[in-house]
């Protein structure tokens, strides 16, 4: 599986940069997938059969020790019915800035993609909000999110399709789309280096 990365942990406290370190990713997402599956009741078999993905596999991720791809993570968001986010999301200070490079990374398995969670839902509020970093390549194709899903991606710099898998959008800079993320669909970088926000409303 593809790794998951954080910056801004002990590394960059030793710096100099003033930051202090934060918690390791990982375990992060280790406490939350317990967290959630304990709430639904579900067994670790029930919630693994849901997901479509190996017992062995979520055992590695509830224990720590294993590195969940995009994915892995978003079949674990569905079968739990929660957003992405509160797989990955740690606990937000009153101000929250997270600097470019900075900020709790996962890592496509099938595509040359990576997502950035920007900031999660707040009480009373549903919406998730991810920086994205792709390089020409394999598309990141994504099967459907939680029933309701609606994708805003606004391009920042490169070139894109984007939207429905079966009728994406060419997409320049500064160009915005909105499509079902209950659908299955598509991310495509077309030049290097191409960045994109996307915000997922959940309803």
């Amino acid at each position: 599986m593809a790794d998951v990365a954080g910056e801004g942990t002990a590394e960059s406290a030793a710096t100099g940069s003033g930051r202090p370190a934060g918690p390791n990713p990982i375990e992060l997402i280790a406490v939350s997938i317990r967290r959630e599956r304990e709430r639904t009741g579900l067994s670790m078999t029930e919630l693994a059969k849901r997901a479509g993905i190996a017992k062995s596999t979520l055992s590695q991720l509830e224990s720590g020790t294993g590195n969940p791809s995009v994915e892995t993570l978003w079949a674990l968001g569905v079968a739990l019915d929660v957003p992405f986010s509160r797989l990955v999301d740690p606990p937000r200070p009153a101000v929250k800035v997270i600097r470019a490079g900075e900020g709790p990374v996962t890592h496509s398995e099938r595509a040359d993609y990576s997502a950035t969670l920007l900031a999660s839902c707040p009480p009373n509020a549903r919406r998730d909000i991810f920086r994205i970093e792709a390089q020409p390549g394999e598309a990141r194709t994504s099967d459907p999110h939680n029933a309701g899903t609606t994708e805003h991606l606004l391009l920042s710099t490169g070139r894109a399709l984007a939207g429905p898998a079966e009728e994406p959008v060419e997409l320049a800079p500064g160009d915005y789309i909105a499509y079902p993320g209950d659908a299955p669909h598509i991310f495509r970088a077309l030049a290097p280096d191409t960045t994109a926000v996307i915000v997922m409303e959940h309803t």
